[in-house]
């Protein structure tokens, strides 16, 4: 168990329950959410991580040498109680994923 998620962290968590096209079952996924807003709330944002590339404009590659491969989805964002969901870490992602992350977040909801 993570004593408190931070925005760039990669982490296990459970996805489930799920509905329709989101993204289900233990899974990585990527923090973009602030450590401020994380440990005063018990949620967090997240946006899963897939192996399934489907060259989509919201995916964001990861780099290979990380211990997930895959990309980002970053329009299916979550917030999730992270000590419920049983948030584990993995690893640090580099600034630049987590910057391109938020951009296509950002452009999805034109900021």
């Amino acid at each position: 168990m993570i004593n408190i998620v931070r925005n760039g962290d990669i982490v296990w968590l459970d996805f489930n329950p799920q509905s329709g096209h989101e993204q289900k079952g233990r899974r990585p996924a990527i923090v973009i959410s602030p450590q401020i807003y994380n440990s005063k709330t018990g949620l967090a944002l997240f946006c899963p991580i897939t192996n399934q590339i489907k060259v989509y404009p919201f995916e964001v590659i990861l780099p290979e040498n990380l211990p997930v491969t895959g990309v980002i989805i970053s329009d299916q964002i979550k917030s999730l109680d992270w000590k419920v969901r049983n948030a584990e870490f993995i690893a640090k992602a580099p600034a630049a994923v987590l910057i391109e992350t938020i951009k296509k977040v950002s452009a999805l909801i034109k900021i």
